[in-house]
């Protein structure tokens, strides 16, 4: 009772099914079928052959679009004879007791053919292409392959037979193949460098790879198909896949491997009847996970150089390959695009909530600024930050800190004259629960919440004096405890004071302590005020204007040159913080492209060093002098505003201190020197 079925692909008998009795051999489109036919016009589960009565049956399961024995359709169970040929869609199987009656040396069925009515046997060569497949199918497709071989594991049996061939130079070509696209910048690098690998290895004629666009939904087909990159070698130019067998490729998700191809789009030589055709044809697809989203597309021309089943392995596994490149090359461009859009993010966000880590400003006085930020951020030294109120303090010891080894870690600021001293030194150590009356849970204080980072204490010219003892003994390297508390703390902080006081004139009477003072000034970075250097203010306002008229949304371009001189020639005793406020209400109001003089609300307030008459108060009007006069004047006018604090006042006129000590004896300065003139 042994029986097969011969599967014909295409023009040629190409597998054999053995029948065994008691069991069912299923057929159909589904995977779970013993035989399994990759045909559109098979249903999933469409016929079955057994054994019944000792005579192999087919029975059509009720399949769409039917099973036929020869030209005859099947209906319910038929018995098989030897020599019958099962037709499901463009497939054919031939049924057969003797195999070695079945083949010809040759390998091509020679005696298989069907029985006709009056039991005669029909050569199976007599049964012409036409009355099988499709008129409207343009190819001849003799292989299939789902997957590459050069890609999976194989065990040692297949191992020696690869070494056997030339697929062993083809898995090496294809790993170096991988190596390069793997570093392709672009997807125009991606299909050149795949293409002359494809043409090294195979007999190829020419070839191109297609992709999908990406925005593209639905069922694929032919037509959407966009060329990336192309080449032709023994032709002029490369000539598109066909519709059809593109189509084809899309949807089942297999590379397909064709021979003499007819098809319109010109490719190869005419033949008599004037029809253009291709000796053999490689469609492989290009897979992303589960969906099939563009072809590499080979053709020869040439007698000579006919397309073979190896070439059709290596064809899929660079396929498979090229999938891998443009998935991680997509996956770069996102990440890319994604980090770009971080970054704008972050420097929206800093903007918008005021973090600066930049100093605007390009004067020698902010140059001088920078530079001694730079020298105190690459110690661990306590630095003195002095200036007026609103100079930007607080923005220098932002960036000593973000200049330092601590940047990534804690930045806190505490402002000494906005709290009582018992709220203070909560504040700066600490306090445990029930410390004092609301004291509900233990308060972790500025210096531990800072460990390993900077502390800044805004102001500390006003903190008491009972809290300076506690807070020198801390910056000597002190544990401190929290108030309520008798566990010590220790604390690793670099501390930044900031002050506008006088702080030698505090430690003079008494209100500040010495020891403290020497502990703090190390290092002193003394801000200038806007008034001194008045080329930065067009830069610090423009700044400004931007950022609001982008919170706001108004249509403002700029200041009118009015409007920037006046802001040049004012005073500025508000210093940055007022340029601030002025802009910010000048955005608000002005309802113009410019805003002109009249958007701008100054003050009338005197900044400390503006010279004014003792007499009336009113300023002094203009009394033509020397330079010299005029420099001596403006030096004792300096030293008188800042209490005769000869670092403040060198930071303010923007030359050295020991350039400043010159001019005092050169002018014979003290500090009840009287103006000429008076």
């Amino acid at each position: 009772m042994l029986a097969y079925l011969v599967i014909r692909e295409g023009t040629k008998w190409t597998d054999v099914f053995r029948l065994i009795p008691g069991q069912t051999a299923t057929i159909g489109r589904a995977p779970t079928n013993q035989i399994v036919i990759k045909d559109e016009r098979c249903s999933r589960c469409h016929a079955e052959v057994f054994i019944s009565e000792q005579q192999w049956t087919l029975r059509d399961l009720d399949s769409r679009n039917g099973t036929a024995i020869g030209e005859t359709i099947v209906h319910g169970d038929h018995i098989l004879r030897p020599g019958d040929v099962v037709r499901i869609g463009r497939s054919q199987m031939a049924f057969v007791h003797d195999l070695s009656k079945a083949f010809s040396d040759s390998g091509s069925l020679d005696r298989l053919g069907r029985r006709g009515d009056d039991d005669t046997v029909v050569d199976s060569r007599s049964i012409e292409d036409s009355s099988v497949l499709s008129e409207q199918e343009p190819t001849t497709i003799t292989h299939r392959r789902g997957q590459a071989r050069l890609l999976t594991p194989v065990d040692e049996e297949d191992e020696q037979e690869i070494r056997a061939t030339r697929l062993s130079h083809a898995a090496t070509t294809l790993c170096r193949l991988a190596l390069a696209l793997s570093k392709s910048p672009n997807l125009k690098m991606v299909a050149d460098l795949s293409l002359d690998g494809l043409f090294d290895m195979t007999q190829v004629d020419a070839g191109a790879l297609l992709l999908l666009p990406r925005s593209h939904k639905g069922t694929p087909s032919g037509g959407d198909l966009e060329l990336v990159a192309s080449r032709a070698d023994s032709e002029p130019v490369y000539h598109r896949v066909s519709n059809f067998l593109a189509t084809t490729v899309l949807r089942e998700g297999e590379a397909v491997l064709a021979r003499n191809v007819m098809d319109d789009s010109n490719i190869g030589s005419r033949d008599s009847k004037g029809e253009i055709r291709a000796t053999s044809v490689i469609c492989a697809p290009i897979r992303e996970g589960s969906e099939t989203v563009g072809v590499l597309h080979l053709y020869s021309i040439s007698d000579e150089s006919v397309l073979d089943p190896d070439d059709l392995e290596f064809t899929l596994a660079v396929a498979d390959t090229v999938a891998v490149a443009i998935a991680n090359l997509a996956q770069r461009q996102e990440l890319s695009e994604n980090l770009d859009q971080v970054r704008d993010e972050n420097l929206q966000l800093r903007e918008r909530l005021g973090v600066q880590s930049e100093i605007i400003g390009s004067s020698p006085p902010m140059q001088r600024v920078a530079g001694e930020i730079a020298n105190a951020a690459a110690s661990r030294a306590t630095v003195l930050v002095r200036g007026e109120s609103g100079v930007g303090k607080e923005l220098v010891a932002r960036a000593i800190h973000y200049s330092s080894p601590r940047a990534n870690e804690p930045f806190v600021c505490l402002n000494c004259a906005a709290l009582s001293e018992s709220l203070l030194a909560s504040e700066l150590f600490g306090h445990e629960r029930g410390a004092f009356t609301g004291a509900t849970e233990r308060n972790v204080g500025k210096f531990e919440a800072a460990h390993q980072g900077t502390l800044m204490l805004d102001e500390i010219g006003e903190m008491s004096p009972s809290i300076q003892a506690k807070f020198l003994r801390v910056l000597e390297g002190h544990p401190f405890e929290r108030v309520g508390g008798s566990q010590p703390v220790r604390s690793d902080v670099r501390v930044i004071a900031a002050t506008n006081r006088d702080l030698e004139n505090d430690v003079a009477e008494e209100r500040f302590r010495r020891d403290l003072y020497f502990r703090l000034h190390v290092l002193e970075i003394v801000v200038p005020p806007l008034r001194v250097r008045t080329s930065d203010i067009a830069e610090i306002a423009d700044f400004y204007l931007r950022r609001f008229v982008a919170e706001t949304g108004r249509k403002i371009r700029g200041f009118s040159p009015e409007a920037a001189e006046q802001l040049k020639r004012y005073h500025w005793p508000g210093n940055v913080r007022e340029l601030k406020n002025v802009v910010e209400r000048a955005v608000v109001l002005t309802r113009e492209e410019y805003i002109d003089v009249d958007g701008l609300t100054l003050s009338n307030l005197a900044a400390p060093a503006l010279a004014t008459d003792e007499a009336s108060g009113a300023p002094r009007t203009f009394e033509p002098t020397s330079l010299a006069d005029m420099e001596r004047e403006h030096i004792q006018q300096t030293l008188t505003s800042t209490g005769w604090n000869k670092s403040q006042t060198a930071g303010i006129l923007g030359i050295e201190r020991s350039t400043l000590d010159r001019k005092i004896r050169r002018y014979n300065l003290t500090a009840d020197t009287v103006r000429p003139g008076s």
